[in-house]
């Protein structure tokens, strides 16, 4: 695995002939994310063997110091049922990850490209309510262990691609501590959202405490 942060440079697909090659979607992605955070203030590449190369844009502080970091490389191609005997190369979902921290926490990115190249390291389709497991702090003193991917499109609009590709929607990732995990998976994602609704929690804080689960 190789990182940096920030890594600036041209890093362009020559085939790129089509608009649903690799480089032509990604560059539409990069465009959505630009358009609506604005140009991003660094960077990060990790290199995973025998997967694609993942970007994390950092975008921020804005005025409310929130500083996101959007995954670039997820949705280069779709992610595949694995069930299926046979992955389609354009019919399938896709998707780009989004998470929001105040104060921001740049060490994320290794674990933003983790969860990022899952469709194609354990073939993993990643939709709204599902959940990503680390194993480890999301960075160095985190609370978190996890994620919870919420509904896309408040954040970031869905990205249209020609037919017959599905777009690209992005996906707000919801920071979990291991007992809220652990709750999400007997009681589903919806009764946990409900509990950070009815205790007013803020998500975006990189040291809240778990919400009460009794």
């Amino acid at each position: 695995m190789a990182h940096d942060f920030p890594l600036f440079g041209d890093f362009s697909d020559p085939d790129a002939g089509s608009e649903l090659t690799r480089s032509a979607v990604l560059a539409a992605v990069e465009a959505r994310l630009l358009t609506t955070f604005g140009e991003p203030s660094g960077r990060a590449a990790v290199t995973f063997v025998g997967a694609d190369r993942i970007e994390v844009l950092r975008f921020g502080p804005d005025a409310d110091g929130l500083v996101r970091y959007a995954t670039l490389g997820m949705a280069g191609a779709p992610m595949a049922d694995p069930t299926s005997a046979v992955a389609d190369p354009v019919r399938g979902p896709r998707a780009e990850l989004v998470l929001t921290v105040r104060g921001g926490r740049d060490e994320v990115h290794r674990a933003l490209a983790v969860f990022a190249s899952t469709p194609q390291v354990e073939g993993l389709v990643v939709a709204p309510g599902g959940s990503l497991d680390l194993g480890s702090p999301l960075w160095t003193g985190a609370p978190f262990t996890s994620v919870l991917a919420a509904e896309p499109g408040g954040l970031v609009e869905d990205l249209e691609l020609a037919e017959p590709a599905e777009p690209v929607r992005f996906l707000p990732l919801l920071p979990m501590t291991p007992n809220e995990a652990a709750f999400k998976r007997v009681q589903g994602a919806a009764a946990l959202e409900e509990r950070w609704l009815k205790h007013g929690t803020d998500l975006r804080d990189p040291e809240r405490r778990g919400v009460p689960l009794d």
